[in-house]
């Protein structure tokens, strides 16, 4: 009688993103929104590790969660945005790469930002497509440093993006575009196998 055994399929690791407080943004020539993103974040499949152990990671654009950046989340001078103004942020990709020895992070950001006024739509949405980094990074008119991830996972991402007119003609003259924008986001990222 042959022996059958059970053989189970061997865990697959994924890499988990959660954002978190501390996250900032800038447009053009405003002064710098701080923004609480606790809650947000998203999984990603990563790739075998190269000879300097950088691994790819590919997040499901889908799955990916960003607050809203609104009255509960948000501070622009030390006061809260106005209730009813809200700018949604819509990914639409999130890939790179990351070496866990050295904590580095690169990933390219793509993702609407949609601005809202009492739940209507304002004004076209602005694309913002950015390579994020725990490096430093420097634009004409922003510059910002990140934070590589320390031992338990956390950093700060760093990008700056060239922000194209929506076409509309009052809201391009109000943002001032095309101009920069600056984003900094604070995560942790963390293997979770299953």
């Amino acid at each position: 009688m042959a022996l059958v055994t059970s053989l189970r399929p061997s865990p697959v690791a994924m890499v988990e993103l959660k954002t978190q407080d501390g996250c900032a943004l800038v447009i053009g020539r405003y002064p710098r929104f701080g923004y609480d993103a606790r809650g947000g974040g998203g999984r990603a499949q990563q790739g075998p590790s190269d000879a300097d152990g950088w691994r790819d990671l590919v997040f499901e654009p889908a799955s990916l969660v960003i607050p809203e950046l609104n009255w509960r989340t948000t501070r622009l001078l030390g006061l809260p945005l106005p209730p009813g103004l809200a700018i949604a942020i819509l990914p639409e990709q999130l890939q790179g790469r990351w070496q866990r020895t050295s904590g580095a992070v690169q990933l390219r950001f793509r993702s609407r930002f949609r601005f809202k006024v009492a739940d209507q739509v304002a004004a076209p949405d602005l694309i913002v497509d950015t390579q994020l980094a725990t490096a430093s990074v420097q634009g004409k008119r922003h510059r910002g440093q990140g934070q590589p991830l320390n031992a338990g996972g956390e950093g700060l991402l760093v990008g700056v993006a060239t922000v194209q007119p929506s076409g509309e003609g009052w809201f391009d003259r109000f943002l001032g575009l095309p101009d920069e924008a600056l984003a900094l986001m604070r995560c942790r990222i963390t293997i979770d196998s299953y």
